[in-house]
């Protein structure tokens, strides 16, 4: 479990392709302090750590690389990361498993006066999950959804977690990982015929 709230960003090292499967390897700046079978979220999609070696290896499953964007990572590109939560932990983004549900794509990232405006493009299956003034975490990030138009989500972006994720990086047209409201999910399930 985690909360959306980016503790650093890492930069990926490399991306080595195992047939169906690959290998990341990632810096990370807290590395010394995490252990075999630790979790971390990598650009909100949880990855158990695999080798402790300089860098951080995870393993990539074919099902990882055909529901994520993790596939698209070049060498040299930043990741936002996030340990787990620990029992006792504040929460203060909301409530995050990592496991994400489908990608969308960065169609806006303009400054706005001090703040900057962000809109992505949502694919249904994530869009029907959503409500203004909702939570969606796009690559990690726990955001809160200021418009939701038909095909899309803006939400505004602080300085400070502009600085504080890649967010600062990002270019039009990338894709990012996303992971609707677990409470929406459930919702969604209960309600649904049969």
């Amino acid at each position: 479990m985690f909360t959306g709230l980016v503790e650093a960003t890492g930069t990926v090292v490399s991306l080595l392709e195992k047939g169906e499967q690959a290998s990341l390897v990632v810096e990370i700046p807290f590395a010394h302090e995490l252990a075999l079978g630790d979790s971390v979220a990598t650009n909100g999609c949880c990855l158990t750590v695999a080798s402790l070696d300089e860098n951080i290896s995870f393993d990539l499953l074919a099902q990882t690389l055909k529901v994520t964007s993790l596939g698209g990572l070049e060498k040299g590109k930043k990741v936002n990361l996030e340990r787990a939560l620990a029992v006792g932990d504040r929460l203060g983004g909301h409530f995050v498993q990592g496991h994400v549900d489908d990608t969308g794509t960065i169609i806006d990232l303009s400054p706005m006066g001090q703040d900057y405006r962000l809109e992505v493009a949502l694919p249904k299956s994530v869009h029907s999950l959503c409500i203004d003034k909702g939570s969606l975490c796009i690559d990690g990030i726990s955001l809160t959804i200021a418009e939701l138009t038909d095909e899309s989500a803006v939400f505004w972006i602080t300085p400070h977690t502009l600085k504080a994720t890649h967010l600062g990086e990002a270019m039009m047209g990338q894709r990012v990982n996303l992971e609707a409201d677990l409470l929406a999910k459930y919702v969604k399930k209960l309600v649904q015929p049969g």
